[in-house]
């Protein structure tokens, strides 16, 4: 029979830990995007941020430290605004594509 494993006796994880890379972190926004939860962006923002070093982030973007822990905190709402310095300030952007597997794709525009 095999051990049972306590929650509390996990490790704490913390994603800035696989957050190495310029890769990694397009990887990990692509993912969040995708997902299409904002709150979730907010959060993901906040831990590149950590990653990268919050103080840097918030001077890079034109931000006080703790304006920018508030905005980024997984309840967060954050305007574009601050979104759009962020990303600027850690060096990414946002792109638009196509999304093929949208049923509307394709079809001529009824307007």
């Amino acid at each position: 029979m095999s051990k049972k494993i306590k929650v509390a006796d996990l490790p704490e994880f913390d994603v800035t830990e696989y957050l190495g890379s310029e890769q990694d972190i397009i990887e990990y926004l692509t993912a969040v995007l995708d997902d299409g939860d904002p709150a979730l962006l907010a959060a993901a923002l906040g831990d590149i941020a950590r990653a990268r070093g919050m103080t840097e982030i918030a001077r890079a973007s034109g931000m006080t430290r703790e304006g920018l822990y508030k905005a980024l905190r997984p309840d967060a709402q954050p305007r574009f605004e601050t979104v759009a310095k962020v990303l600027k300030a850690l060096g990414v952007r946002l792109r638009v594509e196509r999304d093929d597997d949208h049923p509307g794709t394709g079809r001529a525009c009824a307007c």
